[in-house]
C-alpha cells in the first residue's frame, strides 16, 4: 500500500443499493460517510430524492447532505473543496472516508480536479441571460456550437446553468472551455502523477447495480410510485409555492422534480408525470453506466447478491485499503 491514506468510492445507478451497502459497511469498519449526489444536498428535497430518513442519518450521519436551500446552486469544484475538506477530518480522526452516490461528475471531478475557469462575471452573466431570454436557450446553444462545439455537444440546449457558464467562460477569457481543459489536461499530464489536481488518496473504486438491466428498471418504477405515495406531489407543490424557486433552478431540474413541477404547471396529467419520471430516472442510470464503464481499477457487486459484505472486505483486503 502507498503511503496515502485510504478512501472508499461505493458508485453506482439510482435504485441499485448504494445506501445499504454502505451502512453495513460503517457497521464493521471505522467508516465515515460523505455522500455524493448532486441532489441530496438540498434541504426539504427528502421524497423526491431518496433521502436517507432522519433515524437512518442520526444514527449514520452522512455529510454534505442538506447543505444547501433549494434556491442556491452547487457546482462540481464547490463539491471537491467540501469533500477533501471532509475526508481531510476523518482522515485526521483515524477513519476511512466512504464517499457514496451516484453523481459521477462529482466523483471524476474529486479523483481528476477541475480545469481551473474564470470567475464568474456578473456583468457577463446578466448579458447572457437576457439574451436568454430574448432568443432562447436554443439560440444560445447555437452561439455555443459556433464557438465551441464540443462543449455544446456535451450541455444540452434546454441546461441554462451549463449553457451561460460555458459562454461566460468564453466571453470573458477568449478560450473556451474546451481549451481550457485541455490545457489543464496537458499541465497535469506534464506534471506526472504528483500533480496537485490528483487526489491525495489510495482509493478503492466499488459499484453496485443488478447483473439483469431490467431488474433496475422495475426497482426504479417501483420507487417512483413509493414516492408518489409518500407525497411526492405535496413536496414539490410546497416548493413551488417559494416566489424564489422556478423551472430552470438546478434543484428543480433534478430528475423527477422536473415532472411532478410539469404537472403541477398543467402540462403533464398524472400518468404522463408519472411515466416520465420513470423514464428520465432510467434515463438516468443510463448515463450513470456509461460513466462506470469507463471507470478504471472497478470493482463489480450485483445488487442481488446476498454476500455483498463479505465480497466488499475481501475486495478491500486484496487491495491493501483495509490494514
Amino acid at each position: 500500500m502507498s503511503g496515502k491514506p485510504p478512501a472508499i468510492f461505493l458508485m453506482g445507478p439510482t435504485a441499485a443499493g448504494k445506501t445499504d451497502l454502505a451502512i453495513e459497511l460503517t457497521n464493521v469498519l471505522p467508516c465515515e460517510l460523505i455522500s455524493v449526489d448532486s441532489a441530496l444536498i438540498y434541504r426539504g428535497m427528502d421524497i423526491g430524492t431518496a433521502k436517507p430518513s432522519k433515524e437512518v442519518l442520526a444514527a449514520h450521519p452522512h455529510r454534505l447532505i442538506d447543505i444547501l436551500d433549494p434556491a442556491q446552486s452547487y457546482s462540481a469544484a464547490e463539491f471537491r473543496r467540501d469533500a477533501l475538506e471532509a475526508m481531510a477530518d476523518i482522515t485526521a480522526r483515524g477513519k476511512i472516508p466512504l464517499l457514496v452516490g451516484g453523481t459521477m461528475l462529482y466523483y471524476k471531478a474529486l479523483l481528476e480536479g477541475l480545469a481551473d475557469m474564470p470567475a464568474a462575471d456578473p456583468q457577463v452573466r446578466a448579458e447572457l441571460e437576457e439574451e436568454a431570454e430574448r432568443i432562447g436557450l436554443q439560440g444560445l446553444h447555437q452561439q455555443l456550437a459556433a464557438v465551441d462545439p464540443e462543449s455544446a455537444a456535451r450541455i444540452h440546449p434546454n441546461d441554462p446553468q451549463r449553457l451561460i457558464r460555458a459562454l461566460e467562460v468564453y466571453r470573458v477569457s477568449g478560450m473556451t472551455m474546451t481549451a481550457h481543459r485541455q490545457r489543464q489536461s496537458a499541465e497535469s499530464s506534464a506534471a506526472g502523477p504528483s500533480a496537485a489536481g490528483h487526489l491525495p488518496y489510495t482509493v478503492a473504486s466499488l459499484a453496485i447495480a443488478p447483473a439483469d438491466r431490467h431488474v433496475l428498471h422495475e426497482r426504479i418504477a417501483l420507487r417512483f410510485g413509493q414516492m408518489l405515495e409518500q407525497g411526492f406531489v405535496d413536496e414539490v407543490r410546497s416548493l413551488r409555492a417559494r416566489s424564489d424557486l422556478h423551472a430552470g433552478l438546478p434543484s428543480i431540474r433534478a430528475v423527477g422534480y422536473r415532472q411532478v413541477w410539469d404537472h403541477l404547471d398543467g402540462k403533464l396529467t398524472s400518468v404522463e408525470m408519472q411515466e416520465r419520471g420513470i423514464i428520465a430516472t432510467r434515463q438516468l442510470a443510463k448515463r450513470q453506466f456509461t460513466w462506470l464503464r469507463s471507470w478504471a481499477d472497478l470493482h463489480w457487486l450485483d445488487s442481488l447478491a446476498c454476500d455483498n459484505l463479505s465480497r466488499t472486505l475481501k475486495y478491500l483486503g486484496s487491495v491493501s485499503i483495509l490494514s
